[in-house]
């Protein structure tokens, strides 16, 4: 004989609930750890033969006393390492910054150094992907 007798599982549904308040300051600080990659061009001229970014580059939102600290550059030397490159050929690379804030609707990029000849491109417009395209 074949026991043929079924046993019901629990129906087991728990509530969860999240303050709205803690829910909210999560909410900001997932979006300020967020990254911002921005892929650089520069064109090598006779006068401009090598480049390197220093750790003192940051993109800084408009209205706002919040700086995007650089995290990684890749293709290009860090400070005080040069990168040669040649005369009218493109030089590619990409720096990574910290996530800028929720509320920012457009930047600069800043390389603050004690010297003439920093990065610079002022004006940009931020988007949903936070990966800009710029050439310097």
């Amino acid at each position: 004989m074949v026991n043929t007798t079924k046993i019901a599982e629990p129906i087991i549904k728990p509530e969860v609930h999240i303050d709205e308040d803690v829910k909210q300051e999560l909410l900001q600080e997932i979006q300020e750890e967020a990254q911002v990659i921005v892929h650089c061009t520069l064109v090598g001229t006779l006068i401009c033969k090598h480049i390197r970014i220093w750790k003192s580059t940051y993109l800084v939102p408009h209205n706002s006393e919040h700086k995007s600290e650089l995290m990684h550059a890749h293709n290009i030397s860090l400070f005080p390492v040069w990168r040669p490159i040649s005369p009218g050929k493109p030089a590619n690379f990409t720096l990574v910054f910290s996530g800028l804030p929720k509320d920012c609707t457009e930047f600069d990029l800043l390389e603050i150094i004690p010297e003439s000849g920093g990065f610079k491109c002022l004006g940009i417009k931020r988007n949903e992907t936070d990966i800009y395209h710029i050439k310097l």
